[in-house]
């Protein structure tokens, strides 16, 4: 019983919404091709697609260098080598 107003409320909403035209898309959405604003949008999206791209190789490439120089370290400690006796 508690839980009916919430699944009343949810229905009423989405009842709402389902059948009213304000929940729709709007004229820019629903534009042609070869707008000149759905290409503008195009464009944009585009551009933000790139530059996450971007971003997202430059965090791969530091963490390839991160692992390189993490295996030169180790491969450079293991050529020391203790000489028994040291200094005086």
């Amino acid at each position: 019983m508690r839980r009916l107003p919430v699944i009343v409320a949810v229905f009423l909403l989405t009842a709402t919404f389902a059948f009213t035209d304000d929940a729709s898309a709007c004229a820019v959405c629903y534009g042609g091709a070869d707008d000149a604003m759905t290409q503008g949008m195009n464009n944009g999206i585009l551009t933000l697609l790139g530059v996450v791209g971007v971003v997202q190789i430059g965090f791969v490439a530091m963490f390839v260098s991160f692992w390189r120089r993490g295996k030169r370290f180790r491969d450079q400690r293991d050529k020391f080598q203790l000489i028994d006796g040291g200094t005086r």
